[in-house]
């Protein structure tokens, strides 16, 4: 663990990023109390969808009343209703 003063980090900053990021323990302190701590953020956990979500997906769809009318249909008749 190496600790820095806040007008090290000021001065140095992009060279304390390095450190944490080569996974040096860097502390910043004030009038020599730790109050700060630089380390390399974890990358988040990607979400996979589940079987579970894709059922339930699934399940909507088909709960749905049918439209009975394609989007070329429904545009032709949007199109055919606007002014010009």
């Amino acid at each position: 663990m190496t600790t820095y003063s806040v007008a090290d980090a000021k001065s140095g900053l992009p060279r304390l990023i390095d450190r944490a990021l080569e996974g040096e323990e860097v502390i910043i302190s004030r009038h020599g109390r730790p109050i700060a701590e630089l380390r390399p953020l974890t990358a988040p956990a990607q979400a996979t969808p589940s079987g579970a979500s894709h059922d339930w997906l699934k399940r909507r769809r088909e709960a749905r009343p049918p439209v009975n009318i394609t989007s070329v249909e429904l545009l032709d008749q949007v199109y055919a209703d606007t002014p010009e």
